[in-house]
């Protein structure tokens, strides 16, 4: 029995959605400060493969769907003039039903202060620490991705980081080093 060419390509697209759909949608709701435009976005991006010319595109995939992705969110981002950040309770929803209370209120506590630390850098520094931390991507991905230079990223991402261990020591949460 012979398998029919638009089988293999839903099997193929099936995969693929499997794999970054998750990866994508924190992206995109990211960049959205809104999880329902951030689905809107990711299911866009999802259309814009289907309908591209696949071919080649195996190589750099991962790529491609998140310079797709982000370039649709600011798009989106744009046209709707704001900027809103999930809200704390939404990021909290998810605890481990592996940890004690007090771990949970500890993991709470640290996820804030970590989450009120990233807020406070500048936009390309987020978005470039939380391509690296959050979805693994090295720094020639992350350039391909936002169109920095690698430099640019390697530098965004290391006075970030910087940025964000000086206001850790700043509060007492780390030691002096």
């Amino acid at each position: 029995m012979k398998t029919d060419r638009t089988d293999v390509d839903a099997n193929r697209m099936r995969r693929v959605m499997d794999r970054h759909e998750g990866p994508l949608l924190r992206y995109a709701a990211r960049i959205l400060g809104d999880l329902e435009l951030g689905r809107d976005v990711v299911q866009e991006t999802f259309l814009r493969l289907w309908r591209s010319d696949k071919a080649g595109r195996d190589d750099h995939l991962t790529e491609w769907l998140f310079t797709v992705c982000r370039n649709r969110a600011l798009d989106v981002r744009r046209k709707e003039q704001r900027m809103t950040r999930l809200s704390e309770h939404a990021e909290q929803t998810q605890p481990s039903p592996t940890l004690s209370p007090s771990a949970v209120a500890e993991r709470r506590e640290a996820v804030g202060r970590a989450a009120e630390a990233m807020s406070a850098l500048p936009e390309n520094q987020q978005e470039v620490i939380r391509l690296k931390f959050q979805n693994g991507f090295t720094y020639r991905q992350i350039a391909g991705i936002t169109g920095h230079s690698v430099t640019n990223v390697g530098f965004l991402i290391h006075t970030g980081i910087k940025s964000i261990r000086k206001r850790f020591k700043t509060i007492g949460l780390i030691g002096q080093v």
